[in-house]
């Protein structure tokens, strides 16, 4: 079974999550890491085709079943809310109440056009990071949704440093954290530049 291999920025994963890994066969980090990219791939083009359909995204079945498909094949919580407390993200227990609050607040932003759409997306992906619903992968996850928001208003997906792996360790993974860091504190100028690099 492969061992928790936690970079900078990321949240490691408790016991209790560790043994929640589907395919049995992974003994390195890297198998991971490729298995959960195909995943991920699945689960991109699922949410693809509901922007295309309408869906609603900004509500929490769709950012669950997201979640889901990004990572079934991988985790056997994927889609479920964490039920522990991470170095960072709101305490577990609140995370159905911020996440409904989040939409509302989200859907009222776009409703009245409170920032340009680049910002608008830029921002709720840095909120739903902070709140950090589950388990694992929700950077993965919040920059998959912030690309659904952008395309549903009507721009262009996001590039997140030329799409490089930000779940390896690198420089395009520092900057995305000090990106992250300097959007927790009102300034999301690096976090939209790192995203259309």
């Amino acid at each position: 079974m492969v061992t928790a291999d936690v970079k900078p920025g990321q949240t490691p994963p408790d016991p209790d999550e560790l043994a929640g890994l589907i395919p049995e066969h992974m003994t390195t980090q890297g198998q991971l890491n490729e298995w959960e990219q195909a995943n991920i791939l699945r689960g991109q083009a699922w949410g693809l085709r509901q922007v295309k359909k309408g869906a609603k995204l900004l509500d929490e079945a769709f950012v669950r079943e997201l979640h889901r498909r990004m990572f079934d094949k991988t985790w056997q919580w994927a889609g479920t809310f964490r039920h522990t407390d991470k170095s960072i993200g709101i305490p577990w227990e609140h995370i159905a109440q911020r996440l409904h609050q989040l939409f509302g607040n989200y859907d009222a932003q776009i409703e009245f056009k409170a920032f340009p759409a680049d910002e608008l997306a830029i921002r709720f992906h840095r909120d739903l990071v902070w709140i950090h619903p589950f388990p694992n992968g929700n950077g993965r996850h919040a920059r998959l949704m912030a690309d659904l928001l952008i395309l549903r208003l009507g721009g262009e997906r996001f590039k997140w440093g030329a799409r490089a792996s930000l779940a390896s360790a690198g420089a395009a993974r520092d900057e995305y954290i000090a990106a992250l860091k300097e959007a927790d504190t009102g300034k999301f100028a690096p976090l939209l530049q790192f995203a259309r690099s």
